[in-house]
């Protein structure tokens, strides 16, 4: 398969645009607070996307910023002005859903390609026809969509580009159009500011002891009927398992979808690199049209990669035609590895010895004997320690995060700048 695929990757912050390209990723998207249903955990503001559209296409990468609200009337002045700013930079294009907000970005940047966003749902090929008639250059398909019918949208619709979520949190709503937040928090997450009670735990209103109850739920009239456990940590209605499509990539590509779309923007660095780096090699292995043996192989590789980070439990979603399953347990999968550290550069020595080490930030404790790797966009690294000096490099056991000070590190491999660090984590639930 010769056919272009892009693998677009989420970006919280101008470090994770970096790491997002740096491990693979063709595209990513971000956008400010105010606008973008990011109004939490988003580092974005306006001059950091001056410099990453510059930062971006010095390396002939792309940018969409995201502009996806559901806008009331007293978010269109503010809409209004954050257009005309992006106005004068060379973005690739606005991911949207509000009617209103695309007539605005037809009226202060009609060169821009329009990007409608899954929250505006688009799920059969007429209201594709639609939203391209309008002057929408792409569709990101609504996460209910499957297989056989995006074949179909592909078909019936040609000239638009077709988008696709692969890999990340699914929500229990529409789509992501979800009113619980609003309702029992006074949050919206059609306004950006989701605070996901459908994540939440609950429990009867009386004292729990530790066993476990088993409870039916049914409705008035007897229709359907849910099985609840509930324990000393509660029960979980809503919560989703999280989405994994690397195992049909191909399929996609062949149904028509050009852009294979990670979630994420509130993940860490190392979220970001790891799954964009799983999505680019088995992408790169479909599109050089290597032998199936030799893609499968990768893919089972890429799977085991995915499987270390700490996710909700992997589902296919609706893609196949089946209604996903729900992790009513809430459990949290934590894999066999732990984030621990980014390398930020190397250092001719630190004073004590005239040896090359590596400047690290560490995120959690790093002890010198604990078991480690690095990852790097093209593969892991086995990894010891042998010394570790702190920021004034003073010889020291263990390092620590939580705070901004860097630590010297002499492994027994000098590692590039942007390597990541794990350790061994044998915890694999919660």
């Amino acid at each position: 398969m010769r056919k272009k695929i892009e693998l677009l990757a989420p970006a919280g912050s101008i470090e994770k645009m970096k790491y997002a390209f740096a491990y693979g990723a063709d595209a990513v998207y971000f956008g400010v607070p105010d606008f973008s249903l990011r109004a939490r955990v988003n580092k974005f503001s306006e001059r950091d996307i001056l410099e990453a559209v510059e930062y971006a296409h010095k390396l002939k990468k792309k940018i969409y910023v995201t502009l996806n609200i559901y806008a009331h009337n007293q978010h269109l002045e503010r809409v209004e002005k954050h257009l005309k700013f992006l106005k004068n930079i060379k973005i690739d294009g606005i991911i949207a859903s509000d009617p209103g907000i695309i007539n605005l970005i037809k009226k202060y940047l009609p060169r821009v390609d329009i990007h409608l966003s899954t929250q505006a749902n688009a799920t059969n090929f007429e209201a594709v026809k639609f939203w391209k008639d309008l002057g929408v250059k792409r569709i990101i398909l609504a996460r209910e969509v499957t297989l056989k019918e995006i074949e179909e949208i592909s078909k019936k619709v040609k000239g638009i580009e077709l988008e696709y979520f692969v890999h990340g949190a699914m929500c229990m709503s529409y789509s992501g159009r979800c009113i619980l937040s609003k309702w029992m928090n006074g949050k919206s997450a059609n306004l950006g500011d989701c605070t996901q009670p459908c994540r939440w735990a609950y429990h009867e209103t009386c004292n729990m002891k530790h066993e476990t109850k088993k409870i039916k739920i049914k409705d008035e009239k007897e229709r359907f009927e849910m099985n609840i456990e509930e324990d000393q940590h509660g029960t979980y209605f809503f919560n989703s398992y999280d989405m994994n499509l690397i195992s049909h990539l191909e399929e996609l590509a062949k149904a028509g979808i050009s852009s294979m779309k990670i979630e994420g923007r509130a993940k860490s660095v190392y979220y970001v690199a790891v799954v964009t780096r799983a999505y680019r090699k088995v992408i790169d292995a479909i599109v050089e049209t290597r032998h199936a043996s030799s893609v499968r192989k990768i893919i089972l590789e890429q799977k085991k990669e995915l499987d270390n980070l700490v996710h909700r439990g992997y589902s296919t979603g609706f893609l196949l035609g089946q209604e996903p399953a729900h992790n009513f347990e809430g459990k949290i999968q934590k894999g066999n590895w732990e984030f621990v550290g980014e390398v930020m550069g190397v250092n001719a020595g630190t004073g004590l010895k005239p040896v090359r080490t590596n400047i690290v930030k560490v995120h959690n404790a790093l002890l010198k004997k604990d078991k480690i790797e690095a990852i790097t966009p093209e593969k892991n690294i086995a990894l010891k320690i042998k010394e570790i000096f702190d920021d004034q490099k003073k010889e020291i056991s263990q390092a620590h995060g939580g705070h901004e000070k860097l630590y010297y590190f002499e492994f027994d491999k000098v590692l590039p700048v942007g390597s990541l660090i794990r350790k061994i984590n044998l915890r694999t639930t919660k």
